[in-house]
């Protein structure tokens, strides 16, 4: 079968690939996954019916590159650039990527955290050419038909949101849309899957927002929320339709409100390869983050006690990771819940007090607070880390400026070198500025955020910020289980994602947290293959091409299937 309606990819006689398209003319150079705009070469111009319907110089994608960078540079508004970027992936695939990889680290602000989430609420205003897929109230009976309109039949990677908790700024409705365009844009632009393998989702279940219902722009469907049983059959019939249409392709669960985020996982992790990135993901990044902070303090992570603020899918993600990391390194499953404390809106999470089902088991017990001094029912953030002897404090709250200098100097009481790791995105719900908590503990602090931070100048010493972002975990995590065929997202493949990311870094920038974001295309080919490793060794991979390959035929097996931004040659299809 074709990889779409409108082309196929082929191999010559060499072994060399080819486009062999099922359209010519104007219509070609409206389909960015086939338009090369002024790189068509002289003959595939004669060839395709593009003569004259071009300038007659024919450019490489070197010049092309270096013409639409020139315009970029000249927009200033960062949402603007965003909306440039779009434009451009809308017009030509190969190019925008092109453009991206070169550019990685300049444009992952632009095209994800955290000008995504101006974006996503924007999304309706600046609309402009339809991309993805839209499962809502009005087709959601008519699923199977609506989905035989996508004109990919090879789809590997499908990135589905309901859009109730984007990043910190929640219910943003149809908006959503952007979110699952851009972490799809990263699969490509860094974890090597090809965008025609690639397919955006919105579950367009409501919205409880006013303004969004209000709005005569707005381009979801217009009433409150599915809930309850209701929600869930609408998830059902996508799941189904999912897997008649696309068998062999991975959902990555995608911004789903706190107890919904694990009642879907939960629900469908057996029944379709499946994974939350904000469960997952980021437990994952936050762990491998926190394994490079302890190796520069000369720690283990068994030493650690650790404070969690906030007790959404990302925080309890956060605190499964560390809990099954402090296992791994010889703890109990009871000392290593002792160790790991959460807090919500109401305070630490403590046995006995109401809380939703998804957060009882990372509860204290009763008598691990006793003798503890506190006012209220349960202690805030400042008397756990004070009375717990915290030595790391992570931030998943969404409250911009919750850290604040009490909390750090607090911390300082407890190790000489705190980590506090603010990863709350976007910016401005960052639980402290990364330079601040610099100074307030007098440049001890290991520092990590969510979104991007320049370095910090103190004492005349450089101290370089590091990005927790989950970009490091779920390019390399989606690809290496695509690329095995796993029937499921394992835990271990997860958690190994996380040690890869690690060891990843311990190789090669050993003084870091982190890598650079530019290294980003070397980190996922890695992530894949030990994601992939792990597969294996828990019997869940059906791909038998990878059975018996050692780690470095893994990762050749990796790198010969990672999709790079070139144009390939045009062949038209014979006339029959």
């Amino acid at each position: 079968m074709p990889v779409s309606r409108y082309y196929d990819v082929k191999r010559d006689e060499r072994g060399e690939r080819y486009l062999e398209p099922y359209v010519s003319g104007f219509l070609l150079l409206r389909l960015p996954l086939l338009n090369k705009g002024t790189a068509f070469t002289e003959e595939e111009r004669r060839a395709l019916g593009l003569e004259g319907l071009l300038p007659p110089h024919v450019n490489t994608l070197e010049e092309q590159k270096e013409r639409v960078y020139r315009r970029y540079r000249l927009i200033q508004s960062p949402l603007e650039k965003h909306i440039y970027l779009r434009h451009l992936q809308d017009r030509n695939e190969v190019l925008f990527y092109a453009l991206l990889v070169d550019h990685l680290e300049e444009m992952l602000p632009i095209l994800y955290t955290p000008t995504v989430g101006e974006a996503v609420r924007e999304f309706s205003h600046i609309y402009r050419y339809p991309r993805g897929f839209t499962a809502s109230t009005k087709n959601i009976d008519r699923l199977e038909e609506a989905l035989a309109n996508v004109p990919l039949e090879e789809v590997r990677l499908i990135v589905a949101t309901d859009s109730s908790a984007i990043l910190g700024i929640g219910d943003q409705g149809y908006g959503g849309m952007a979110i699952s365009i851009g972490k799809l844009t990263l699969y490509t632009a860094v974890g090597g899957v090809g965008p025609d393998k690639t397919l955006p989702a919105e579950l367009d279940v409501g919205t409880d927002r006013e303004d969004l219902l209000k709005d005569p722009l707005y381009l979801g469907v217009r009433h409150r929320r599915l809930r309850g049983d209701e929600y869930y059959r609408f998830l059902d019939r996508f799941v189904e339709a999912v897997r008649r249409r696309y068998p062999k392709a991975l959902i990555q669960w995608e911004d789903f409100a706190k107890e919904a985020a694990f009642n879907v996982l939960e629900r469908y992790r057996k029944v379709v390869p499946s994974f939350n990135d904000d469960i997952q993901g980021t437990g994952a990044v936050a762990l491998a983050g926190v394994l490079s902070a302890c190796r520069l303090k000369g720690e283990k992570l068994s030493d650690q006690v650790v404070v969690i603020y906030g007790a959404g899918a990302g925080g309890i993600g956060v605190a499964w990771a560390l809990k099954e990391g402090m296992k791994r390194e010889g703890l109990s499953e009871e000392e290593a819940r002792a160790r790991v404390l959460v807090l919500d809106s109401k305070g630490l999470l403590v046995e006995g007090r109401s809380m939703e089902a998804y957060k009882q088991p990372y509860a204290q017990r009763r008598e691990r607070i006793a003798g503890w001094e506190f006012a209220g029912s349960y202690p805030n953030l400042l008397k756990t880390i004070r009375n717990a002897r915290a030595t790391v404090l992570l931030g998943l709250s969404g409250q911009g400026g919750s850290f604040t200098e009490p909390v750090a100097r607090a911390m300082m009481e407890n190790t000489p070198r705190p980590v506090i790791f603010p990863l709350s995105n976007p910016t401005s719900a960052s639980e402290a500025l990364p330079d601040d908590l610099i100074y307030w503990t007098e440049g001890r602090a290991l520092v990590a955020a969510g979104s991007p931070f320049p370095p910090v100048g103190y004492m005349g010493r450089t101290i370089p910020i590091g990005q927790g972002n989950n970009a490091f975990i779920f390019p390399g995590l989606g690809l290496g289980a695509v690329l095995a065929r796993a029937r499921e997202v394992t835990d271990g493949m997860v958690l190994e994602a996380a040690y890869a990311l690690y060891d990843y870094t311990q190789g090669h920038f050993p003084e870091f947290l982190y890598p650079p974001v530019s290294r980003l295309r070397e980190v996922s080919p890695y992530v894949a293959a030990r994601v992939m490793q792990r597969a294996l060794e828990e019997g869940v991979a059906e791909e038998e091409r990878v059975k018996g390959l050692s780690f470095k035929g893994l990762m050749e097996f990796v790198r010969s299937r990672f999709w790079e931004p070139k144009y390939l040659p045009y062949r038209p299809a014979p006339v029959i």
